[in-house]
Parts: structure tokens; C-alpha cells; sequence
């Protein structure tokens, strides 16, 4: 008989989204046991249904007995659900044709996180690591109708502080998290999500659950559990080959043929091979025909991504078994760590099927404190944000989690690149027998299920990690230092680096990020200072500094962190709070912010530059200050990115060639003050708005050096251009330009940063008639010899608060409906500087914003992501320039 079977989970997972079908002889069954469980707490006063895959803070909510867990003080007054034991139990009648096959698994994709599971009262085993698949031999623990399942799991705070407890040769900080982040204790003792304890960014919601899924599969014969291809290329032979490995569950030792083949590529292979009973994993090699030409998978801005289909069949004795579909993506991949030309120390950049590529972007964090709640729509929304603001580059960070299947394949599709962590973050960690074996399982299936994707270009162990120990973050006493070093190197070196490497040798693998790289590794893999410019990535941040000044940032080979906080828009804010929230100095504003001591230093950034907000009605006072927060982040990041990107050709000091530039972060856990560029909830900050700009594939970019003006023409393209910059100088009282100024037509070669205009400021504005640093502004673009290339750029002459006759516009808008659209029509009578379009709790987004508006007129699209009208739209903007909120 012939069946289509649906395989799921990532112990069955096949390469990306082409989700794989297989036809047997055999009648393989999967018996989904997702659905409606019941939940009940350690005494049994609560009793409710769950949803599964789900978490108990879910479950409580949709049932009505806890209120949204994210409004007001909530994270605090729930802390209660997690010092709890709770359990899962569902009830299942067993099938006749499930009853007469040879095995039976019971399959869990995923627990959070210390359970304890048993089958009709028998135990069958415990879980601890939240990132594991687990499963259990089950078919002689079945009966004949009605099966009881439960899994209990213990309070994960209780537990992670029962595990300190029990670590008594020496202490592994952190002990608990900084008070501000109103967090729980001892996360590094258990394998879960490290931020779930809380974080500076985040809540702490410890959850619990069954956050995958839950079914049973039976077969006769065998089961193919997973398939991962990994193309490599021989540079000696000129040639692709497919390296391919089948995880195979087998109830007896079984014969057969496999054949492999790529019909686009006219490339079959057939093998003899056996499958010996239990679990087994085979690689295979296919070797592509060279007569054909491989299209190759490239990032967002550097060609398409395309893919191929792989078919893996298995016969015996002729007949067919099993029958596999996947996609298959071809690129290179490698970090390039060589001396560079006039400078000591080396590079830091990855090279992409040859090409070196700048890396563009941010940082990801879960995007919800309840995983359950991740929709596929939000996924998609946010890595579509990201493509369209120019990001090539994400990088995954190592206190959250390893994402669902979904998220790397919309990278695949989308061309966006993933650094991605293994999840150990900002701590120290035990090295015992049974911690380093749950890691060693952790890393194992996570590589098999995820090194097919073409969007991961390198593995990190940790976040921050080796600069918690270099730079003693826990006041570590010298006399100990070696054995921390050394529990160190046990757990990312002999035990995660050497698992990675056995698993995947198709991409490079760091100990640790913030790292010196190949310098780290011979220090000891730690290095005495891993935030040296001349190697490796750097994280930085500087909240005190003047974020204008482009010298108080360190030009690094390759800036993988920094960032500046600002607060989300009232619009975000209102559902969790209420009208008493709605001041900077109030409780609410105060509980949100998990920063030491961020409301000010975001207030204190903000008045370096400008005037802070004054209005006498409360409310107003406060989205005024909202909105100079997101200002302030908007112009440091950009400052501070454009910096980076400007330095990729330049060694200046022994210091340069910067190769990467991912700021920190994309996305939000909740509603409150952060690092991010997009809200939760989708809605782009003015930073975000500001990214489509400074990421753009060519940028102008200006900066001051000894009282001298220069452009920078930067370009990301295969190709050279030839560019002249275009200077317009702005009045700050008139909207038409005082005079206009261009430079030569210069080449700028593909890949590379180029300065096409350099003139002294006073000599600049003494050509322009009345203007002074006070009293005008630039605004610069590229152009060819037929059009701009690159959007056009700013630069500020002297601080905006310090400015001569900037005027409150008049700006007025005229809302029109389009076919795909909204379109905005504004209409200003003096200059605006960071004009801001604000449409409420309407969902969308507008195709440009917080800009300069120095023309009478400018049309703005808005895409709404709901139904919605002109009427509704016209009421509901408001329009906030940098002059109306003093």
C-alpha cells in the first residue's frame, strides 16, 4: 500500500520549506497529539484546558484566569505561575492498525523544560533542556482504547536554584540578574531560554509547557527521522557535490538501494547500503554534473536564491520505501582572518560563493516572551522588514532561542544572512557530566536540523561570554581565574566547537562574540582584550558620549553590537498601561525600563542636540518625549552605522576595513524602552525608517574633521560607478536651497568607500551668501551622469537646539486612497527637521518617515496591514516635527 505521510518536527524535519512527503509499502502512521490537553497545578486548585503546543502563562490567560500577562505590572504579580509545579494530561484511544505495528515512538519536539512524563503510570523518562527533542519506545505501555499521557514539570526558578544549590565546589556567576531587570536567579543552571529570567530588554516570565508538538509514530520496517544536504565545492576540481544525511529509525537490519538525484542538474547517484537496527545516521555524497551550471544562493542586494530539488528514494528488493523531496541551495560560505596591508592584527569578513560582502543589519531576540504566541505572520513581517530597510544580516543571539523551521526558511527565501549563537549568554556555566551531556545532545540536533539552511553563514558558542571572563564582569579572584578559563574551554571548545565541526563542516564556527577570532584562539581562546579593534567583532556601546561625534566610536574590523535605547510610540504603550502611566517619572515608565539608570541617559543623549520637550499638558509632554527618545536613537545609530560603513576601505591608524555592521536589535519582546528599530506589534520606529536609508546599496555619507566637510560615496554593487556629489545649503528660513555645490565626477569601484568631496566649512558657507553654522543646513546626494544614485542625506551644521530661525511649520496632509495604498500629501511652509507620521493603533507602514522636510510639498505612501479608509486614516494622523514640541 501506498500512504502519504506528513513528517513534522525537527526530528523529523526535512530541509526547509519543502516539507517532504514518503510513499512505502510500509504503512508508516503519525498520530498528531497537539490539540486541547488538560493543565492542573502542583494541589490541584486550578484545573483548565491547554492548548498544545502552548505554555501554562498562555493557558492561564485564554482561560480567563490571568489577565494579559504584559499589562502594567503584570510580570511581577505572576510571578507566582512559575514557582508552581504544573501538569499536562491528555487522554487518547488507541487505533487498530497503530496496534499492530512493530514500533511505536511517543515524540516531543520540544519541553520547557523539566518534565517528567509517563504513559497510562509508567514512567517513561525526564526532560531537561528546552532545546531537545525527546522521544520514548512506547508500544508495549499501549493499551487497547483509552491511554492516559501526563507530563509534570517543576517550577523552572525552583529548580535552576536547587541546581546552585547542589553546585557547592565553586560559584558559576552570575548569581541573579541586576535588580532593575526584576528577574529570577541561577538561569545558567538550566537549559532554557537564558532571557526568559529576565533581561534589560525584557521580562521575566520563566514559562513552562509542551512549546512544540506531541505525537506518536509507528512503523513496520524503518522511518527516515531526518534529511540534511550541505553542498560543498572542490576549488581543485572546479565542482559541487551534495553531501546528504539520513537519520534513519530502523526496527531491523534492513538492505536496500538509495539513489539520490537532482533532475535539474541531471545528477543521479545510486548506493547499496544497510540500516542497522535503531537510530542510525548515513552521509551519502552526490556529485554534481559539471557540464551544468550551478545558480548560486546569494544575500538580499547581491543576486537571487535560487534552489534545487533534491529526491532521495529508497528501495528494497526493488520495491520503493520511502520516497524524499527537498531543497537544496549552493553557496560558499568563509571567514577570512589574514593580515592586512598597514595595520597589525586581521581582518574580520565573510566571503560569499567569493564575493567579499559587507554585513548589514541587527540583532534578533525571541519575539515573544511566550513562544506559543509566535505566529507565522508576525515572522514574516519582521524579517520582510528587515529586507526592506537593505538588511543582508541577522544575527541570532544566544539568550533566546534557536527559531522555529519557519523563520530560517523565510531567511532562505529572502536572502537574509544568519550568525547565529548556540544559547549561553552573559554567564558562566557548570561543566558537570550531565550538563555537558545535555549541551552535547542540544548542539547535535540543532546543527542536523538547521545546517541545511543556505541563510546560516556561522556558528558562535556564546554571547559575551569570553569578555565576561577577559574583562571580569563577576570579580572573579586572580587565584581562580584558571579554572574558569579552563570549565570555559571544556564547554565551547572541546565540547560545542568539536560537536559543530563533526556535525557541519560547511561554515566557520567562533567561540564566542564579542572575540578576537584566530587571535583569541592563540591566547588560550581567551583573549586579553576582545574588544581589540585590529580582530575579530567588537561590541560597543557608549550611552554618555556625544553620539555625534563620530571619534568616540571605535573603528573595528566588524561591529556585530551597539545601539542606543528609545521608547516605543503611545500607540504601542496604550493597551498595557493606563492614564496615571503616561508621564516619564512615573511608576509604569520606571518598571518598564530594565536599563540601569536608560531614562536618563536617553533624556541626557536627547539634550546634547536638542530642546527637550516643554508642553504644559501632561500627555502631550509625554509622546513629545516618546518621540525626541526615538529621534535621539534614530540619529546616534545612524551616525554611528554610516561611520562603519564609510571605514570599509580605509586603515586609519593601524584601524579599519570594517566589514560589518549589525546594530542592536530588530525587534521587541514587549511593550517598553529598548535597543530596537521595529516595536512589538511590527510598528517601525523612526530608526527603522532611517535604516532603509543608511543601509541603502549606495549612500552619501558627510562628517566633520578639522572644521572640514567630507563625502563619502559608499558602494555595495558588483559594478563601479562613476559619482559626483551634489551639496544643497538650506536656510533654515527658506525652503528653497541658498546655492548648490558639486564636485567632481569620481570612480567608485564596486565593494568600496570613496571620498568625493572634501572643502572646509567656513569655505563652503562663505560661498553661500548669509550662511553660517546656526543658521543653515546640507543636504547632499550622488548622482551619475543621468540620475541620483542613493537617497539623499543629511548633515546638521550645528546642534538643532542650538539653530538659528528654525520655525514651527504649518505642515498640513491630504489623505488620497490608492489601488495598494494611502498616500499622504504634505504641505510645509518653512523647513522641518524629523518629521513624524503617526496614524494611531492603525496598523501599516509608511514608505518613509522622520525625514527632513525642506520642500513645500512631499507625498508619502502608507500601507495598512487591516482594512481601513480615508476618514479614518485623516483622523487619526498626527504630524510631529522636531519645532513642535517646544
Amino acid at each position: 500500500m501506498l500512504l502519504h505521510v506528513r513528517l513534522c518536527g525537527w526530528a523529523c524535519w526535512c530541509l526547509f520549506s519543502g516539507v517532504f512527503s514518503v510513499f512505502s509499502l510500509q504503512q508508516r502512521l503519525t498520530v498528531s497529539l497537539n490539540g486541547k490537553w488538560r493543565l492542573s497545578n502542583s494541589n490541584g486548585s486550578l484545573l483548565l484546558p491547554a492548548q498544545v503546543p502552548g505554555c501554562v502563562h498562555s493557558a492561564l490567560q485564554q482561560q480567563g484566569y490571568i489577565t494579559d500577562p504584559y499589562f502594567r505590572f503584570n510580570d511581577v504579580s505572576y510571578r507566582w505561575i512559575a514557582l508552581n509545579n504544573w501538569t499536562y494530561t491528555t487522554t487518547f484511544t488507541l487505533s487498530a492498525e497503530l496496534s499492530v505495528k512493530q514500533k511505536v515512538l511517543l515524540v516531543f519536539d520540544g519541553v520547557d523544560t523539566v518534565g517528567s512524563i509517563s504513559l497510562n503510570g509508567i514512567a517513561l523518562g525526564k526532560t531537561y533542556n528546552m532545546f531537545c527533542r525527546y522521544d520514548f519506545s512506547v508500544k508495549d505501555l499501549l493499551k487497547d482504547g483509552e491511554n492516559v499521557l501526563q507530563v509534570g514539570l517543576l517550577s523552572p526558578i525552583l529548580y535552576a536554584s536547587e541546581q546552585r544549590k547542589a553546585h557547592t565546589s565553586y560559584v558559576v556567576p552570575p548569581e541573579c540578574p541586576p535588580g532593575v531587570q526584576k528577574g529570577e536567579c541561577h538561569v545558567n543552571f538550566i537549559r532554557k531560554e537564558q532571557s526568559s529570567f529576565g533581561w534589560d530588554w525584557g521580562p521575566s516570565f520563566p514559562t513552562m509547557g509542551l512549546w512544540k508538538g506531541v505525537r506518536l509514530e509507528a512503523f513496520d520496517i524503518l522511518q527516515l527521522v531526518q534529511v540534511s544536504s550541505v553542498p560543498l565545492y572542490n576549488d581543485a576540481f572546479s565542482q559541487w557535490r551534495v553531501q546528504v544525511e539520513l537519520l534513519i529509525d530502523a526496527v531491523q537490519t534492513a538492505r536496500g538501494q538509495l539513489t539520490l538525484s537532482i533532475p535539474e542538474l541531471d545528477s543521479e547517484q545510486t548506493f547499496q547500503t544497510h540500516f542497522n537496527p535503531g537510530k542510525t545516521k548515513s552521509n551519502f555524497t552526490i556529485l554534481i554534473n559539471t557540464a551544468n551550471q550551478v545558480k548560486l544562493w546569494w544575500p538580499n542586494g547581491h543576486g537571487e536564491q535560487p534552489f534545487y530539488r533534491l529526491t532521495i528514494r529508497g528501495f528494497q528488493d526493488e520495491f520503493l520505501i520511502f520516497s524524499t523531496e527537498s531543497k537544496v541551495y549552493f553557496r560558499t560560505v568563509e571567514l577570512i582572518q589574514e593580515p592586512v596591508v598597514g595595520s597589525p592584527g586581521l581582518s574580520f569578513y565573510f566571503r560569499i560563493n567569493g564575493k567579499p560582502i559587507f554585513l548589514k543589519g541587527s540583532n534578533w531576540i525571541p519575539v515573544h516572551s511566550f513562544q506559543d504566541q509566535v505566529t507565522p505572520d508576525v515572522l514574516k513581517n519582521l524579517l520582510q522588514s528587515a529586507v526592506d530597510a537593505n538588511m543582508n544580516a541577522l544575527r541570532v543571539w544566544g539568550g533566546g532561542v534557536y527559531e522555529q523551521d519557519l523563520f530560517y526558511e523565510i531567511c532562505d527565501e529572502l536572502g537574509i544572512m544568519v550568525w547565529q549563537d548556540f544559547m549561553f549568554a552573559c554567564a558562566m556555566y557548570p561543566t558537570e557530566t550531565d550538563f555537558i551531556q545535555t549541551v552535547r545532545e542540544e548542539v547535535v540536533q540543532q546543527v542536523q536540523r538547521l545546517k541545511s539552511h543556505p541563510s546560516i553563514i556561522i556558528w558562535s558558542g556564546n554571547n559575551e561570554n569570553e569578555a565576561a571572563l577577559a574583562t571580569d564582569w563577576f570579580d572573579i579572584p586572580a587565584s581562580q581565574r584558571p579554572k574558569y578559563i579552563r570549565d570555559y574551554v571544556m564547554l565551547y571548545v572541546d565540547n560545542i566547537k568539536k560537536v559543530v565541526q563533526e556535525e557541519d563542516q560547511s561554515r566557520p564556527f567562533l567561540v564566542s562574540s564579542p572575540t578576537n577570532g584566530a587571535e583569541s584562539e592563540q591566547e588560550g581562546w581567551v583573549a586579553e582584550n576582545p574588544y581589540d579593534p585590529h580582530y575579530g567583532d567588537v561590541h560597543f556601546y557608549s550611552y554618555i558620549l556625544d553620539c555625534w561625534d563620530w571619534r568616540t566610536f571605535p573603528r573595528t574590523r566588524f561591529a556585530s553590537e551597539y545601539g542606543f535605547q528609545s521608547w516605543p510610540s503611545f500607540s504601542t504603550l496604550q493597551p498595557v498601561s493606563i492614564k496615571e502611566d503616561w508621564s516619564y517619572g512615573s511608576n509604569f515608565t520606571s518598571h518598564r525600563q530594565h536599563h540601569e539608570d536608560g531614562n536618563q541617559q536617553m533624556i541626557l543623549q536627547a539634550a546634547l542636540h536638542f530642546h527637550l520637550p516643554n508642553a504644559t499638558d501632561p500627555l502631550k509632554r509625554f509622546t513629545d518625549t516618546l518621540y525626541i527618545t526615538q529621534v535621539m536613537q534614530a540619529q546616534c545609530v545612524k551616525t554611528q552605522t554610516e561611520f562603519y560603513r564609510r571605514s570599509r576601505s580605509e586603515i586609519i591608524e593601524g584601524k579599519g576595513h570594517t566589514m560589518g555592521a549589525l546594530y542592536w536589535q530588530l525587534n521587541d519582546i514587549w511593550q517598553a524602552p529598548s535597543w530596537s528599530s521595529i516595536e512589538f506589534g511590527g510598528k517601525w520606529k523612526m530608526l527603522h525608517y532611517f535604516a532603509q536609508s543608511f543601509f541603502a546599496a549606495v549612500l552619501p555619507v558627510a562628517f566633520e574633521e578639522d572644521d572640514t566637510l567630507f563625502i563619502y560615496a559608499i558602494s555595495d554593487l558588483s559594478r563601479d560607478l562613476k559619482l559626483r556629489a551634489v551639496v544643497n545649503v538650506f536656510s533654515l528660513t527658506e525652503l528653497d536651497p541658498v546655492c548648490t555645490l558639486n564636485s567632481s565626477m569620481l570612480l567608485v569601484p564596486g565593494g568600496s568607500a570613496v571620498a568625493v568631496f572634501k572643502q572646509p566649512v567656513a569655505t563652503l558657507l562663505a560661498g553661500c551668501g548669509n550662511c553660517t553654522r546656526l543658521t543653515c543646513l546640507l543636504t547632499f546626494q550622488l548622482e551619475d551622469n543621468s540620475s541620483q544614485q542613493g537617497p539623499t542625506n543629511h548633515h546638521f551644521l550645528c546642534s538643532p537646539k542650538d539653530a538659528q530661525g528654525l520655525r514651527r511649520p504649518n505642515i498640513t496632509a491630504k489623505v488620497e486612497e490608492k489601488k495598494t495604498c494611502f498616500s499622504v500629501t504634505l504641505h510645509s511652509d518653512s523647513v522641518a527637521p524629523f518629521v513624524w507620521l503617526d496614524v494611531g493603533n492603525i496598523p501599516g507602514r509608511f514608505s518613509s518617515n522622520g525625514f527632513l522636510m525642506v520642500s513645500r510639498n512631499r507625498t508619502v505612501d502608507f500601507t495598512a496591514w487591516r482594512p481601513t479608509s480615508v476618514a479614518e486614516l485623516t483622523a487619526s494622523l498626527t504630524i510631529t516635527s522636531l519645532r513642535d514640541i517646544y
